[in-house]
């Protein structure tokens, strides 16, 4: 509840949306089904979208930004999440419950490249974060750190989250993930 004096100002509270987006790349032969075939124009395999948990140590780095030390542009990068349950007490160095995926050819972690904020929201749609998936795997959800190594537990966990399924991907595929953050 953030309050001014006597005045209520109604609760506030720190959301992150994910939008992800599998495209297809690649066909088989339709006659002999031996070679594969580069797509045109890529195929949406599937798409799916979820709020996600804001950690305390998340939540921790953000009232130190802005009301303590005053980063100044500071560096997030986005991750792929497998199976477990997140927990607020989460941290990039101890998260138990769940782990990193990295099926994807991608040296790093993909940059969250945010655009302009404006009423209080803040999204990567104009620079999405993409994966080069090069393994067959199962995506759970995905999550915000500022740390870029891939399959690394250095750094701040912000927050991370689950779909409303598992979704399969495939070598060759293209995986664009959309994150929003706001304040509601």
């Amino acid at each position: 509840m953030i309050q001014q004096g006597d005045m209520n100002l109604g609760e506030k509270r720190l959301q992150t949306k994910y939008k992800i987006e599998c495209f297809e790349n690649w066909y088989r032969d339709p006659i002999f089904k031996l070679k594969l075939w580069k797509r045109k124009i890529p195929k949406l395999k599937w798409a799916d979208s979820f709020e996600n948990l804001v950690v305390t140590a998340g939540l921790n780095k953000v009232l130190d930004a802005t009301f303590k030390t005053g980063l100044a542009s500071p560096a997030w990068y986005v991750g792929l999440k497998g199976t477990g349950t997140p927990l607020a007490a989460d941290t990039m160095a101890s998260h138990a419950s769940w782990s990193e995926l990295t099926p994807y050819s991608n040296s790093n972690r993909p940059t969250f490249t945010p655009g302009t904020i404006s009423a209080g929201s803040v999204d990567n749609s104009a620079a999405k974060a993409v994966f080069n998936i090069n393994a067959t795997s199962t995506v759970v959800g995905a999550f915000l750190a500022d740390d870029n190594t891939k399959g690394g537990a250095t750094g701040t966990l912000y927050g991370v989250g689950d779909f409303a399924a598992s979704r399969s991907v495939a070598s060759g595929d293209t995986l664009n993930l959309t994150v929003t953050l706001t304040q509601s």
